[in-house]
């Protein structure tokens, strides 16, 4: 059936109110974030591609609900809700030959933590090896706000769903093997993963 002009600019304002709560929601989603122990400042909205943004979005899976699926080739992680519904975020990885594949777990999680390069890092790249003491958690520590350690059977994998300090390289394969994210997606992912939550790390 035809719209009639009336009809349609009766309509007008709800479409428009509907494109206004998108917005809304990713500014909300990077607001300032003042009380953190390192305040964060507000993420510009303009920098970030919307398909990188968090958001919920329809994704059929059959694993459980609280599993985090991180989806490498397509530079995207999944906070898995149920009902064909998950949280979406874009996500940092590994550079080629440096990435965790398959199945492991959450086995602790840190606020602001300490970073300590890996004795591989070490040997790999000299300016690592004056850090062997470990660096604190902080603004300029390359884990950010928040980690979440990736262990198998027990055992720490070396592997790290973090945050970072840069931000440009979200969507990029530049890691030396961990998941980055923004430091206000880490901190929401944070907040939702239990200890001994599953994993999954798809490289292909």
């Amino acid at each position: 059936m035809p719209i009639s002009r009336r009809g349609l600019l009766a309509g007008l304002p709800l479409f428009l109110a509907g494109c206004s709560s998108t917005t809304l929601n990713s500014q909300t989603n990077y607001a300032a974030l003042p009380d953190e122990k390192f305040p964060l400042r507000q993420v510009p909205i303009d920098k970030i591609k919307p398909d990188l943004r968090r958001t919920e979005v329809a994704y059929e899976t059959t694993h459980e609900a609280g599993t985090v699926v991180v989806d490498t080739p397509a530079r995207r992680a999944y906070y898995v809700l149920g009902g064909g519904r998950a949280i979406r975020y874009g996500v940092g990885v590994g550079r080629q030959g440096l990435a965790l594949s398959g199945d492991a777990y959450v086995g602790r999680k840190a606020e602001w933590p300490t970073w300590t390069p890996t004795l591989n890092m070490q040997n790999r790249e000299a300016r690592y090896k004056k850090l062997a003491g470990g660096m604190p958690g902080g603004p300029n520590n390359p884990l950010g706000a928040r980690a979440m350690y990736l262990y198998r059977a027990g055992n720490d994998t070396h592997f790290r769903i973090h945050g970072t300090n840069q931000p440009e390289s979200i969507g990029y394969a530049m890691s030396s093997g961990c998941i980055r994210m923004m430091n206000h997606d880490v901190i929401d992912l944070y907040e939702r993963v239990k200890v001994g939550a599953h994993v999954v790390v798809i490289q292909a």
